[in-house]
């Protein structure tokens, strides 16, 4: 490293877990979320730091401009997934559970929430909510007037909050509900799984097309239950479950013969499972086998 990049380099090293959820938040993808910290550290590496007054600011702004240009990419990607899309979970250290904010900002539910709005209310409502960054900031990020990005917030805001879960389990809870998941799923226990789960609980796998999934999200909990289940059966094998911590949030991984197979993600609310995100997709469990930094500020 030459003396010249050394300051530029200190900056972005302390602020790369930042920019890094900050991408991953408006991607739902960290394979991706990398890639743009990379085209943001291309751009940083040609700035003179001394000439840049809230170096913070600017670097969101880059990394936001970049996840931006790569996220409408990735929508016209999407459009041709095999199934329902999942975005990638990350395993997150213990103590991110603690952190209330950022559990639910990045929880398995709200990502998907997220992918309901359009790519400019989704970097609004992140920059916004998540890292509570001012209106003149965001509108430097996305290039909109101010009064303009307090419009898409006010409506990201309104469309989040009609999706979003209504009572977020605190971490013992969501640690309580999770176990009894776990045994019920362990022991194939019909009557323990109709009390977890809620009776409107909503199903979502993703094989990407590489392994087995239901191709549409499964309503009810009579049907998740069959499918569920059924789907366990022709999977075949052992059955064997880990509890883990995936987005800040309890989760489980589910592995066949020892083989991991993939890993559950649980959406609760008032002590009952109203979400299962299942990721079988083997292109999206790579970040299952290290602790991923996350960050709000």
């Amino acid at each position: 490293m030459s003396d010249d990049l050394a300051p530029a380099t200190g900056t972005f090293v302390a602020l790369r877990n930042l920019l890094f959820t900050v991408a991953y938040e408006i991607l739902g993808s960290a394979a991706d979320a990398e890639d743009v910290l990379q085209e943001t550290w291309l751009r940083w590496a040609k700035v003179d730091p001394d000439q840049v007054r809230d170096p913070r600011a600017y670097l969101i702004r880059i990394t936001t401009r970049q996840a931006l240009n790569r996220l409408r990419t990735l929508q016209r990607r999407r459009e041709a997934y095999v199934g329902p899309w999942l975005p990638e979970p990350l395993l997150t250290a213990p103590d991110a559970a603690s952190d209330l904010e950022l559990a639910e900002s990045v929880s398995m539910a709200m990502m998907l929430v997220l992918e309901t709005l359009s790519p400019t209310e989704r970097a609004v409502f992140v920059l916004r909510e998540a890292f509570e960054l001012g209106y003149d900031e965001i509108a430097a990020a996305i290039g909109k007037t101010p009064a303009a990005v307090r419009q898409i917030a006010h409506r990201a805001r309104r469309h989040v909050d009609a999706r979003r879960p209504h009572r977020t389990a605190t971490p013992s809870e969501g640690e309580a509900v999770v176990k009894a998941f776990q045994r019920a799923v362990e022991a194939s226990d019909l009557e323990e799984l109709m009390q977890v789960l809620a009776p409107d609980v909503v199903a979502v796998s993703d094989g990407g097309g590489l392994k087995l999934n239901a191709m549409h999200p499964i309503v009810g909990v009579d049907k998740v239950i069959r499918m569920f289940l059924g789907s366990m059966q022709k999977i075949g094998g052992t059955l064997s479950t880990r509890p883990t911590q995936v987005n800040g949030n309890p989760a489980l991984l589910f592995s066949f013969d020892g083989r991991l197979d993939g890993v559950v993600a649980l959406r609760i609310e008032d002590r009952q499972v109203t979400g299962i995100y299942y990721v079988r997709n083997p292109e999206k469990l790579s970040r299952l086998e290290r602790e991923t930094a996350l960050t709000l500020r």
